[in-house]
């Protein structure tokens, strides 16, 4: 295989993470409605434990435990921000902007940042 071979499969693969990470999102901001409901924090540190064992004891080595480590702290960071951001957990965009640099010095309108 050539290195434009490789780089297409890269590209394919990276595909198919993007899908992945997607569907996960939709089930963490599925997940973060139902505990909205019920009244039940979102943040629980004994089930992101219990990811990143079960993700450690998947991992065939390619990679090693700490950059498995870092990766699923990121995902799982980012659908839980994902998750509170469904449910309307997040801080007011209101108090985004008033606090935004480009607002203070005039020089944005402090929308989509």
């Amino acid at each position: 295989m050539n290195i434009q071979e490789f780089r297409k499969r890269i590209d394919e693969v990276d595909d198919q993470l993007v899908r992945l990470l997607s569907v996960r999102a939709q089930l963490a901001i599925e997940i973060g409605r139902t505990k909205t409901e019920a009244g039940v924090e979102l943040y629980d540190p004994a089930r992101e434990d219990e990811i990143a064992r079960r993700v450690l004891e998947a991992n065939p080595g390619v990679l090693d435990t700490e950059a498995i480590t870092r990766l699923f702290r990121e995902i799982v960071s980012e659908s839980r921000r994902a998750a509170a951001q469904a449910a309307n957990l997040r801080a007011p965009r209101i108090a985004a902007r008033e606090i935004a640099p480009s607002d203070a010095a005039g020089t944005g309108s402090g929308e989509n940042q």
